[in-house]
């Protein structure tokens, strides 16, 4: 589904120049639970970044569903993320006056689809993150774990080939933070849906199915696991 060939990501010039990437080699199969760890500027963000059509690399090949991603222009790359990718961030990133509802509907509203499909796929993913009942809830008026599945609910309804979840519990406490960890288990296999996810906590990378781990831009190691 995913394939990095020989990846290098560098900022700046000269002396100042900083190499994030280091010749990547990594890919990502269909139906993978990967957990991508690695200690502060290992170069895991910048390769979820790359992944997420967010950044491009410095050098090497990016091959999605066996397109290759380098040499699509912007516009292309801001296609590509709304059709195929669903993101979900720490910090939730919900719209403060507008309903659970509308927040999901929103990827659906870019993509140009009708109304009533719209409200009625908005209401599908919330009822998969148990929060059909809270549609009409403003993010003030739900807790910190119910924001984070509204916001996965958002993620999920564009039916995204691959889901990428950056630091998904950060903010949570750890009761919560078993809760979405079982959702995003959930959804990886009872709809097949790809994750791909960075944490720091090895509680929550257990319940992935395969853990990657980044040092100093390089891919250190890359094991399979029996998940929770």
């Amino acid at each position: 589904m995913i394939e990095l060939r020989g990846i290098t990501k560098s900022y700046g010039t000269g002396e100042a120049m900083v190499r994030a990437l280091d010749g990547v080699d990594f890919s990502v199969d269909r139906g993978d639970f990967i957990a991508v760890m690695g200690p502060s500027g290992s170069g895991k963000s910048t390769t979820m970044n790359i992944i997420g059509c967010l950044d491009t690399p410095s050098s090497g090949q990016y091959l999605l569903m066996g397109q290759e991603v380098g040499g699509l222009d912007r516009d292309q790359r801001a296609l590509l993320r709304r059709n195929f990718l669903g993101f979900i961030f720490q910090g939730f990133n919900l719209l403060p006056r507008t309903t659970a509802l509308e927040n999901v509907e929103l990827p659906l509203v870019y993509q140009g689809v009708p109304q009533d499909e719209r409200r009625e796929r908005a209401l599908a993913a919330l009822g998969k993150v148990g929060l059909a009942d809270r549609a009409g809830h403003k993010p003030s008026e739900l807790s910190g774990g119910q924001q984070q599945r509204v916001a996965i609910a958002r993620a999920i309804v564009t039916r995204p080939q691959l889901i990428l979840a950056d630091e998904p519990t950060g903010n949570l406490d750890s009761a919560r933070s078993r809760e979405i960890m079982l959702l995003l288990q959930q959804l990886n296999r009872d709809e097949g849906m790809t994750v791909l996810m960075v944490t720091h906590e090895p509680d929550m990378a257990a319940y992935a199915t395969r853990v990657a781990t980044f040092v100093d831009g390089r891919l250190q190691s890359d094991i399979r696991q029996d998940a929770h």
